[in-house]
């Protein structure tokens, strides 16, 4: 078990185990880190230089969006992650949006595939997912704008 983790452009998905424990799935790679999964984006948002909060505010002034909000945790590389729910909730899983080949829904659960061919089931709805990543796209088309006006 580690205990910090360090996203990275091979990050696919962080998945909370318990209060203090996640596990991250990279494209080779998966770890059991000794944080939450809302500690490892905090902890992440940090280590590249700002705030959980400035990066929520960012992601506000750029698109609007108030709640589960998408983040950009590195903005040189892009890397865009999105919650699956509130912070306020130990179940909330981060997904990185570059990362993401597909998703489907599964009766009440949501299958997502991605670019590596690895799947995860997730305990949401596939319309929730379906939001969360639209709304993260949206994040991504605006900063995109702003890098290249």
């Amino acid at each position: 078990m580690i205990e910090e983790y360090e996203i990275n452009a091979s990050t696919l998905a962080i998945v909370p185990i318990d209060n203090e424990t996640s596990y991250v799935y990279e494209e080779e790679a998966e770890y059991t880190v000794n944080m939450n999964s809302n500690k490892i984006i905090e902890y992440n948002c940090r280590f590249y230089g700002s705030s959980y909060r400035g990066r929520c505010d960012g992601t506000k002034f750029l698109t609007g969006i108030k709640s589960k909000q998408p983040i950009i945790v590195e903005e040189s590389r892009n890397i865009i992650f999105f919650p699956t729910s509130s912070m306020r909730k130990m179940e909330n899983l981060w997904i990185s949006l570059n990362m993401v080949q597909n998703y489907k829904s599964k009766y009440n659960k949501s299958i997502i595939t991605f670019i590596n061919k690895k799947e995860i089931e997730i305990p949401i709805s596939f319309y929730s997912l379906d939001n969360q990543y639209c709304r993260a796209i949206m994040l991504k088309a605006k900063l995109y704008e702003m890098k290249n006006s």
